[in-house]
């Protein structure tokens, strides 16, 4: 009986368990850590926030509460966490969520939990477990040496005199007792490098380990390396080239010595079966050579392969090293900070097949891949012994279709493959990287009939993923949307850079400010844009005074900065924070903006400034001809004055965010201030402009930052309808105007008028480049024509990404999807459809909390909208309508329920609010 009881009992115990776990609701999904890592090793943060989406069920509309758990085991973690439980937390904060539990340290592994509640306080079970491994976040955690060859005393003088380092093939043989358990290979360089173990390549990263300011910080990569290691003898060895940090895009002008030898750091970390440990550091017992394959290796010059030098299985332990030299050491610098890399490096990401072959010869075979890239070849030539297969690049080929190579400047962006067979050979180039849609062989077999599997191109870019899409109805605008995707996969290699194929290459602060908000809505950059931004903060901290120069890393040294480029630094932070709503970022900057913001002050007399600045750059018809009319027309004492103020009003709001109370009143006063001078200085009583040329970027500067009092700003904008006029309805916006025009058309409701702007076929206009082959963002609204060739002038770019930043209004208004509340807490669902041009438009985004979309059609006099609202979030949502007509939710007449309510009933939309979920609208639009 007894026996019968307990059986009863426990069955009971069972079923109440598997009633409990029946009634939670499903686990929070995509956890991640500050900028969106799941699951990192080598994590930069030990003051980490946590995120988390909740799931897409009817039953979960908004969270009510939460509970993380944090542990240093996953056995610790179910029982007693011992590193953080944030107990439940009334709080429907389900991003950013401040890690608030005991310090962590280098190397140590975290692991944690997320539960949350309802709407209703009902419970969910608790995430899957996620983790975070951290790297070695102490200068103090490093053993090692920088060890490597003196390549300086045996360097050739390249392009303009500029020394050219061989690159290195550095190699160090070790004995393992017992199996591995577990090991970490933490590893950076002065320069770039590839690292292999036991023969095998340890990662696929391109270049690491990036580009910083050098003499401030070094980013260090951690590799789990376990499963490369066995017991025994073990080789660990390592390609060396110059890279940024001793190349000639450093231009000898650094704060450190860029033109000193590569060098590598690394230290490998081993725990053995039998409990010890060994660690294999840089040091004075490793062995290199430049007598590799590797001949020559640089950014701009490209790379040349001499197979005759290649040294078969230099990785492996079975190599014999002993005529090698011994390396060189230096001991690491306690005034360069070692860091773990803060976001994701470059990759092979796209495989493009050649199109076409354009022309042939017994001698060259050039290809068309039909999309200008950033990327190297890989090549598989039939070649002869000896030979020298040369590949050159280029954009775009001149009209007589002869190979253009020209707007490269002074980059050569060649590379040699010398063959030590008769064979084809296969071959991609390491420690370089081009820009190009246009390939060129020569030194093939010509016995051989070229063909098009003889070239691809891989495609390279941070390793970043699409975070959202856009299509429409007209095949034109999708080339658009195309052009921009590609030109920000084409500069987002490590840093944000101008332009991928010509001696430049640089973080140009300017173009980035322009293109941040269009680039998180097509790309997750949250990660890639903190981690330049912390380069921005250190290369600031070279200058008392606050100067931000106006490319980052400053490879120029001169001491200048930019109205309208330094701004980046209040302005990118800003985006970040409306757009993914991570306080971070403000937190992080806020010391560099008030610097930026003081340099502003010394710039400026009675808050009229006098900054240099690059203008309006390239404004279509200037004034002034040739490179006088680069920097535009409008006033450069305007443009810096107009941004002084910009910055200063930033400066309040984030000072607000930042609970600055103090702060928000004196940047508020300073804009204010500002703004009363900025109005007296350069406009009349009748909203003209009456000091420096009348210009669209005039106006657009001062009602996008919003510098006139109300009566003035009803005028200018008249003024400024005036000069769209003028130029029949065309653009007349450089780099600094364009991202304006459509948000300030759009305050004044000429929604209209932004549409037929961009759907202009003429010069100057989105479409135009489109008509002349472009497949890519270009410099120039005229950079190229198919019956001219290339545009005369210096600066000619075809893959520079600041036009591109029309896409932000693509998104917001077009499709419709805008923040209302940073990180799309609410959203705007607002599409502005005009059948003049468009008869479909759809666009997605992956927010903080999940995917929101829109889609809509117009069919016959009826517009259709398709929307999803992820969970945790609402939306304000606006259908373009004849509201005298009925307007239908999921096929019936509305009515207001608990998810949607109408809130408002215009001559010609109705205005609603909506809790999470999929909706089908219909109304009549006629």
């Amino acid at each position: 009986m007894k026996v019968k009881n307990i059986l009863i009992f426990s069955a009971f115990v069972l079923f109440m368990a598997f009633h409990v776990k029946a009634q939670q609701l499903l686990k929070s999904e995509e956890l991640t850590v500050s900028e969106g890592f799941k699951n990192p090793i080598g994590f930069y943060n030990a003051q980490p926030t946590f995120s988390w989406k909740l799931p897409v069920l009817k039953e979960v509309k908004s969270q009510s509460a939460y509970q993380i758990i944090v542990a240093t085991s996953e056995t610790l973690l179910q029982n007693n966490p011992d590193l953080w439980d944030s107990k439940k937390q009334q709080s429907n904060q389900s991003t950013f969520i401040k890690y608030e539990g005991k310090k962590l340290n280098s190397r140590q592994k975290v692991y944690w939990q997320v539960r949350y509640w309802n709407q209703d306080n009902k419970v969910s079970e608790y995430s899957e477990i996620n983790s975070f491994e951290l790297g070695l976040l102490n200068n103090s955690d490093w053993k090692a040496k920088w060890v490597g060859l003196n390549t300086a005393k045996d360097s050739i003088k390249g392009v303009r005199k500029f020394l050219m380092h061989r690159p290195q093939y550095l190699r160090k043989g070790f004995e393992l007792s017992s199996e591995v358990v577990a090991a970490r290979l933490y590893i950076t360089a002065k320069g770039v490098f590839d690292v292999h173990l036991n023969g095998e390549n340890v990662s696929d990263d391109v270049m690491p380990p990036g580009w910083t300011p050098y003499n401030k910080r070094i980013e260090t990569i951690t590799y789990d390396v376990t499963k490369l290691l066995a017991s025994g003898q073990n080789t660990l060895a390592v390609e060396l080239a110059s890279g940024w940090h001793s190349g000639r895009i450093s231009r000898g002008k650094s704060v450190y010595n860029n033109f000193a030898s590569p060098k590598i750091l690394c230290q490998l970390e081993i725990e053995l079966k039998d409990g010890s440990k060994v660690v294999v550091y840089s040091d004075e017992t490793w062995k290199g050579t430049t007598n590799g394959p590797i001949r020559l290796a640089g950014i701009y010059d490209g790379e040349t392969y001499d197979a005759n030098l290649e040294m078969p299985n230099w990785t492996y332990n079975n190599f014999d090293d002993k005529q090698w030299e011994s390396v060189e050491v230096d001991a690491i610098d306690a005034t360069v900070k070692l860091e773990p890399k803060r976001h994701q490096t470059v990759k092979h990401k796209i495989t493009l097949n050649a199109a076409e072959i354009v022309s042939k010869s017994d001698t060259a075979v050039v290809f068309n891949f039909k999309q200008n890239m950033l990327g190297v070849p890989l090549v598989n030539v039939p070649m002869k012994k000896g030979d020298t297969l040369k590949i050159r690049f280029s954009e775009m080929l001149a009209p007589d279709g002869s190979f253009y190579t020209a707007n490269y400047r002074s980059a050569l962006s060649t590379d040699y493959y010398i063959a030590s067979e008769d064979n084809t050979i296969t071959w991609s180039p390491k420690f370089t990287f081009h820009g190009f849609q246009y390939v060129e062989l020569s030194g093939f077999d010509a016995s051989k009939e070229p063909s098009l599997d003889w070239v691809k191109g891989l495609v390279q870019y941070s390793n970043v993923e699409a975070n959202g899409s856009f299509i429409s109805s007209h095949e034109k605008l999708n080339q658009l949307q195309s052009n921009i995707t590609w030109g920000l996969r084409s500069n987002f290699f490590d840093i944000p850079t101008d332009c991928p194929q010509r001696d430049e290459r640089l973080g140009w602060t300017g173009d980035a400010q322009v293109i941040s908000p269009t680039a998180m809505f097509n790309v997750d950059v949250h990660a890639f844009w903190t981690a330049w931004l912390q380069s921005v903060k250190e290369t600031q901290s070279e200058h008392e005074d606050g100067l931000i120069p106006y490319i980052v890393p400053d490879v120029l040294q001169n001491n200048m900065a930019s109205s309208g480029w330094g701004d980046a630094a209040v302005i990118i932070p800003w985006d970040i924070y409306n757009i993914t709503g991570d306080k971070t970022v403000l937190e992080e900057n806020y010391d560099m903006m008030q610097k930026w913001i003081g340099f502003h002050e010394t710039q400026a007399k009675d808050y009229i400034s006098n900054m240099n600045s690059f203008g309006d750059w390239l404004q279509p018809y200037p004034a002034k001809s040739g490179k006088d009319g680069q920097r535009g027309d409008t006033d450069k004492g305007f443009i810096g004055t107009a941004f002084f103020a910009h910055s200063a009003n930033l400066a309040s709001k984030i000072a607000a965010v930042l609970n600055k109370p103090d702060d928000v009143k004196k940047y508020y006063e300073l804009y204010k201030k500002i703004a009363l001078a900025f109005e007296k200085e350069f406009f009349d009583e009748n909203g003209a402009l009456k000091k420096g040329q009348s210009t669209q970027t005039s106006y657009l500067l001062a009602l996008d930052f919003n510098l006139l009092n109300e009566e003035t700003k009803a005028k200018a904008e008249k003024h400024l309808l005036e000069e769209i006029k003028k130029a029949d309805n065309h653009l007349r916006t450089g780099f600094l105007g364009t991202p304006l025009l459509p948000k300030v058309l759009d305050k004044m409701e000429e929604i209209d008028l932004m549409y037929k702007i961009l759907f202009k076929e003429t010069y100057p206009s989105w479409f135009y480049s489109i008509h002349q082959g472009a497949t890519t963002m270009w410099e120039r609204w005229d950079s190229y024509s198919k019956t001219e060739g290339y545009n005369p002038g210096r600066m000619n770019s075809l893959n520079h990404y600041a036009y591109g930043a029309v896409g932000q209004w693509m998104y917001e208004r077009i499709a419709g999807i805008a923040p209302l509340e940073p990180g799309y807490k609410l959203i705007r669902i607002a599409p502005q459809p005009n059948t003049e041009f468009l008869t479909s438009a759809s666009a997605s985004l992956n927010t903080p909390y999940g995917k929101v979309s829109t889609s809509w059609k117009i069919e016959n006099e009826d517009f259709i909208l398709d929307v999803v609202i992820p969970p945790n979030t609402s939306a304000k949502i606006s259908i373009p309508a004849n509201t005298s007509e009925k307007l239908l939710l999921n096929g019936k007449t509305f009515k207001d329920n608990t998810a949607i309510k109408l809130i408002n009933k215009a001559t010609n939309s109705f205005e609603l609010v909506a809790q999470p979920g999929t909706y089908k609208f219909q109304s009549k639009i006629k």
